[in-house]
């Protein structure tokens, strides 16, 4: 398999097996995500050292020993994105597997196990992005929405879309139910790489939210901001971000 097939197959499993676990009917929804994150994420760890042994991986659900940081090409995986509302049973939660190559989110595929069917988005096999609507809409946490979301779409006039994961957030701009996914409110490197390497093969425009690229596999994990939204509409998202952030003078 290519590294799109192999992502977009362990991706697609993943999620048919979370998908068994929660309508087994046997856990509550605490017990739940820690077993569906256990669960995918031993199915995930397993398989990528099988058919790619020679690649570095990291986990969210996994201790790093620090090896990848070697390793030109590095999976890194998020079994569960979005734990809470898998354990309430929502449709806002994603499977994440994602490539870096020499710090950059190159191929992956996110899973969509909870939309009717199930849907995975993969980096060789974009779809057309629908056109944005004269009211933009912007996708923001459902249960903390970052400060500088909710400003930037007060200014822009955009309707706020509450989501459970940062990965449902960045594939509804691929599939036309927002146009803006801005985030400020501190992540790690499993919570944006599929979603970014799969947004950037959509032609979208992804990067930190000073404009800046978005870099993978290093040693500290922690990347907290990412803007992913088309291209029409960055430089005027980053100006208004960029007027709102205080210059320390």
């Amino acid at each position: 398999m290519t590294d799109a097939d192999l992502a977009a197959h362990l991706a697609d499993i993943a999620g048919r097996l979370l998908l068994t676990v929660r309508d087994s009917g046997l856990l509550g929804a605490k017990a739940l995500g820690k077993a569906g994150d256990q669960t995918a994420n031993q199915f995930l760890v397993h398989a990528l050292r099988e058919q790619r042994p020679d690649d570095g991986l990291l986990s969210e659900e996994m201790k790093c020993d620090g090896s990848r940081l070697e390793k030109s090409r590095v999976w890194i995986v998020d079994p569960v994105d979005g734990t809470r509302e898998y354990g309430e049973e929502r449709a806002d939660w994603a499977v994440h597997v994602g490539l870096s190559v020499d710090g950059m989110a190159t191929v992956g595929a996110v899973a969509l196990p909870g939309l009717d069917g199930g849907v995975v988005l993969r980096t060789d096999q974009p779809r057309p992005v629908p056109p944005a609507p004269e009211k933009l809409r912007m996708v923001v946490s459902r249960t903390r929405p970052a400060a500088e979301a909710v400003a930037v779409a007060e200014r822009l006039g955009a309707e706020l879309v509450p989501m459970g994961s940062a990965g449902a957030k960045a594939m509804a701009v691929i599939l036309g139910q927002a146009d803006i996914y801005l985030h400020s409110g501190g992540q790690y490197e499993w919570d944006s790489c599929a979603p970014v390497a799969v947004a950037l093969a959509h032609g979208l425009h992804c990067s930190r939210i000073d404009g800046s690229p978005l870099v993978y596999n290093q040693e500290d994990v922690y990347l907290p901001d990412l803007l992913i939204c088309r291209k029409e509409h960055a430089q005027g998202v980053l100006d208004l971000i960029a007027a709102l952030t205080p210059t320390g003078d």
